[in-house]
């Protein structure tokens, strides 16, 4: 299967914000892959926690703050970052919901979304350099399966060429030739 520009671009996105989690020490960081037909809303649900409400605003920032940097996206929507029990940012392909840890127990958005297949974010790294190697290998292939009709007309072409540059040559010798057999003969019959 595979994937268009809009929907790796979008993998690549909730990658980085998986690594901003992580790196402002975010919980039991999970992605959920969520089911097309299920979802309308989104691709990708981002779920963490954190341990308290100034690490939670942290984690948001980290996030919004390297999309943006990055990749030039900003959030579409910014919600809870006041009470910063659940601050969630929606970025249209994909949601990031930023617990604290007993918000996130008792909401359980991952039992919620029971057909969406949830990936840690090594999985989901994995997954996605599988699957930008496959594409730049169908790429590469194609490249050559192009590249050799070219080579083939390319050699065929330097052969004509060289010929046509040794036809002149030969055609000199064999003028040059003429005219010394002509002479030869012509000692010969004197002779």
């Amino acid at each position: 299967m595979t994937e268009t520009q809009a929907q790796q671009q979008t993998r690549i996105l909730v990658q980085a914000a998986a690594a901003a989690c992580e790196d402002k020490k975010g919980e039991d960081t999970r992605i959920l892959e969520l089911d097309p037909v299920d979802s309308g809303l989104s691709d990708f649900f981002l779920v963490t926690s954190a341990t308290n409400d100034r690490q939670a605003v942290a984690i948001a920032d980290e996030i919004e703050l390297r999309l943006k940097k990055n990749f030039g996206v900003y959030a579409n929507s910014v919600e809870g970052r006041r009470h910063a029990e659940w601050i969630l940012l929606d970025y249209v392909d994909f949601v990031v919901h930023v617990f604290l840890a007993e918000r996130r127990a008792f909401y359980d958005i991952e039992r919620l979304r029971k057909s969406a297949r949830p990936l840690t974010p090594a999985e989901f790294d994995a997954e996605l350099k599988a699957a930008l190697a496959a594409k730049t290998r169908a790429a590469r292939k194609k490249a050559a399966t192009k590249a050799k009709p070219v080579r083939a007309a390319k050699t065929a072409e330097k052969a004509v060429k060289k010929a046509a540059a040794v036809r002149p040559a030969a055609a000199k010798k064999a003028a040059s030739a003429k005219p010394a057999a002509k002479k030869r003969a012509a000692r010969s019959k004197s002779m």
